[in-house]
């Protein structure tokens, strides 16, 4: 019977097991067989986590992480939660692996996966030029022309965000017309900076050590054309990785846990802001945020998460010292 149980690794999984180790807790991660460290551990270079001046490869600060939550007594098992059982006050977890859990509390830390192009040039030139966060990687551009893919939100704000660093940025858009709401649409296209690909679909990404170039498919005509670009942020969306837990807690449309988020201003200390639909499981990093997607939120959110579980375990205590003595 362990006590806490965290599923997924990455920034979150990791900064709720080191806050959990140092409770006591002896929390065991399941960080995954393959996807352990989540997104960062495909990235390069990690310049705006703090802590860093020079930066850090992003393998290397999942690896500190790990590093550091074990030497406070957590233990990382790198194996895949294939199903679980959240319903009453023992959570049950099983694996891959053929491993079963029993815990006290669980915190989901899946996060999330980035929709791809599914160009095989894609995956080879990832952290190399083709990127999904132009927060994390838009600094590396500077003065260089380079792409955008997507027709959203998220694409504009991402292609106006990085007219701070290239010296032009293409949108391509499989459409003649944007899906992004209109505020956000006006400000990309009125901006000197951006042009754009309509009716565009990337069929190549080319180069060897890095981005050196694409070659765009016309949808309606099929003629293809290349452009000299050295960087490409793929803005398609993201999709939460919450199919293990669908059935058991409560999610919104697009598959992210519902947690109770921040308080409100007059609530009372104590209240679990990271808890779902289900009493004892938290959850927390990219598989709750739509919103911010960077490892420093992610790393927040697996604080506050443990904070919650280590209120949760305590109030149990309590609960369970109180009928005893009533008996």
């Amino acid at each position: 019977m362990e006590q806490v149980v965290i599923i997924g690794s990455g920034p979150a999984g990791y900064t709720a097991a080191i806050y959990a180790a140092r409770a006591g807790y002896e929390p065991t991660v399941i960080a995954g067989a393959v996807t352990a460290g989540g997104n960062l551990v495909n990235t390069t270079d990690v310049e705006n986590f703090p802590g860093f001046p020079d930066g850090v490869l992003g393998p290397e600060l999942m690896e500190r992480m790990a590093q550091q939550a074990t030497r406070f007594g957590a233990k990382v098992v790198y194996d895949d939660a294939v199903s679980v059982s959240l319903g009453g006050p023992v959570k049950l977890i099983k694996t891959l692996g053929g491993q079963e859990y029993r815990a006290a509390a669980v915190i989901a830390a899946t996060g999330a996966s980035y929709k791809e192009l599914g160009l095989e040039s894609e995956k080879r030139l990832g952290g190399r030029g083709v990127s999904y966060c132009a927060t994390c990687d838009g600094f590396f551009f500077r003065g260089k022309e380079i792409i955008v893919v997507g027709g959203g939100d998220s694409a504009m704000e991402e292609a106006v965000f990085l007219t701070k660093f290239a010296s032009k940025v293409t949108v391509v858009h499989r459409r003649g017309e944007l899906r992004a709401s209109q505020i956000m649409a006006e400000r990309a296209m009125a901006h000197p900076l951006i042009e754009f690909a309509w009716h565009s679909t990337i069929a190549e990404i080319h180069g060897d050590a890095a981005v050196s170039g694409v070659t765009l498919l016309d949808t309606r005509s099929g003629d293809q054309r290349t452009l000299d670009v050295h960087g490409i942020f793929v803005a398609i969306g993201q999709t939460p990785n919450s199919e293990l837990f669908r059935g058991q807690l409560a999610m919104d449309r697009d598959g992210y846990i519902i947690v109770h988020g921040p308080p409100a201003p007059d609530e009372s200390a104590g209240a679990q802001h990271q808890a779902t639909s289900e009493p004892g499981v938290f959850a927390c990093g990219d598989v709750v945020d739509r919103t911010y997607r960077q490892a420093i939120t992610a790393a927040g959110t697996g604080a506050q998460a443990a904070l919650d579980v280590q209120d949760y375990l305590e109030e149990l205590a309590a609960d369970t010292a109180i009928a005893a003595a009533t008996v």
